[in-house]
């Protein structure tokens, strides 16, 4: 059965967004910020940003897709992501309201699933049977399928800033039994890969 990983970047205080994240800033105040390793140290940070791309198929929270608010949103709204996001695959989105799959460049669709985790993560592994399964965020998300115990590896990307606020990783997840198994860094990130452990 496919591997079920989550790569994801936090704060040093354990935020995955800054405070006051809205339609023109997804990330929250500061959040940019969190991702900084990606952009300016890419070639140090190569092989963790590969691993963060190289899922068969992702599943991904309603705001980590479009933003906060629990209405359907705009038939004509395609996300945050760009014509051509970087997933390059199938895409589940968890959803309370139903929509057409969108269809991007570069071979991402994005499926929206309104029926909860367990079926996202079927319809996933359907997609991409020989190949890991990658929950990609928000928090809510990522709470859901570790309390779940549905994470088999979680991969943090702990960049060295403070937000105060925002969202929050862990916050409510109980009983999941991590095991570092790796670290290593730049100076604007340190990745630690943990096993999740049943």
């Amino acid at each position: 059965m496919n591997r079920v990983t989550c790569d994801l970047t936090v704060s040093l205080d354990g935020f995955l967004a800054g405070p006051n994240q809205s339609p023109t800033t997804p990330l929250g105040e500061g959040g940019e910020d969190l991702h900084r390793w990606m952009f300016e140290e890419p070639e140090a940070n190569a092989a963790a940003i590969q691993g963060i791309l190289s899922a068969g198929a992702y599943i991904m929270g309603r705001n980590m897709f479009a933003g906060p608010g629990p209405g359907p949103w705009d038939q004509d709204w395609r996300g945050w992501w760009g014509e051509e996001p970087p997933y390059h695959a199938p895409v589940f989105v968890l959803a309370h309201h139903s929509r057409p799959p969108l269809e991007m460049q570069g071979g991402t669709t994005f499926n929206f699933v309104t029926d909860g985790i367990e079926s996202a993560l079927a319809k996933a592994r359907v997609a991409a049977p020989d190949a890991e399964i990658a929950i990609a965020g928000g928090a809510e998300t990522v709470r859901q399928y570790l309390s779940a115990g549905l994470i088999d590896e979680l991969r943090l990307h702990i960049a060295p800033i403070l937000l105060g606020a925002g969202e929050r990783l862990l916050d409510g997840v109980e009983n999941v039994k991590l095991e570092p198994t790796e670290v290593s860094g730049t100076r604007l990130v340190t990745h630690v890969r943990y096993l999740v452990i049943r």
